[in-house]
């Protein structure tokens, strides 16, 4: 068996493709800050959105800021631009090393299971499943020919604890953790790894805009560092797992939350009576 070398957190030479790098107007979030991050580390990024301006954007902000990337508009509930979107990413760089699979649809109406409307059920897997599954088919069949790659899938903690609402949401991530270990399992001897990250309550500018200062108390009570998640927490991990650096891992379901589902109900209770 093959021994692969490990070269740290490099990325030259490598060309990655995030999917949903942009938030509309609102700025980037976990996609944005990763596209900003493997260009950062040498990596040709190839910045994907619904968006198509704020996805130009960003990837003239990584250009002047001395990386390299390029825009293209990407709706994951169309298999046509999903195809389109790798047809693009080879005709400029000439493979996918690395796949972000991170654009996610999120319905208001994605509600209780008994008051969940079919439709809304059946578009929200269109995108963040079925989605996720035909970009990793074409990314998957580039790395074979490469040699290997790495895709990193954004789950939710909504996949690993229940909620009163978003129950299509909480369903979805649940299947993106089940697509990320069957890719890794089929493909992890031909050098393919797969990996997802499960963010509990990230700052990203749309997620401030959408809770209360009610709501960013209790998350905050329990959760177990001194601070809230931001979206340049996530892409670090990301960037870790889609780096050599992290040659000796897939197939795994990582929790970047803060430590919020690791404890006990009770425990922010306790830990303030220990004068903690």
């Amino acid at each position: 068996m093959n021994t692969a070398a490990t070269t740290g957190l490099d990325l030259a030479g490598k060309v990655a493709v995030v999917t949903g790098a942009t938030l509309r107007q609102l700025g980037v979030g976990i996609g944005g800050a990763t596209a900003r991050m493997m260009a950062g580390r040498g990596a040709k990024v190839v910045v994907a959105d619904l968006e198509e301006d704020a996805a130009q954007a960003l990837a003239e902000e990584i250009g002047a800021a001395g990386g390299e990337a390029i825009a293209q508009r990407l709706d994951l509930s169309d298999p046509g631009s999903i195809k389109a979107l790798f047809e693009r990413a080879v005709s400029a760089y000439g493979t996918v090393d690395i796949l972000h699979n991170n654009a996610a649809a999120v319905l208001a109406k994605d509600t209780t299971l008994i008051d969940l409307e079919i439709d809304v059920w059946d578009a929200m897997f269109d995108i963040n499943v079925r989605g996720y599954a035909l970009a990793s088919q074409h990314a998957v069949k580039l790395m074979l020919q490469n040699g290997g790659g790495a895709i990193v899938n954004t789950s939710s903690v909504s996949a690993l604890g229940g909620d009163i609402t978003r129950v299509a949401y909480g369903a979805c991530k649940a299947a993106i953790n089940a697509l990320t270990i069957y890719t890794a399992t089929q493909y992890g001897r031909q050098g393919i790894r797969c990996n997802a990250v499960c963010p509990g309550f990230t700052l990203s500018a749309s997620a401030k805009g959408g809770i209360t200062d009610n709501a960013l108390e209790i998350l905050g009570r329990h959760t177990l560092t001194p601070y809230l998640g931001t979206p340049e927490h996530l892409a670090e991990v990301v960037t870790f797992l889609a780096s050599p650096a992290a040659a000796y891992i897939t197939g795994q379901i990582i929790s970047v939350d803060g430590g919020l589902l690791s404890h006990h109900p009770q425990t922010h209770d306790q830990l303030v009576a220990a004068g903690a």
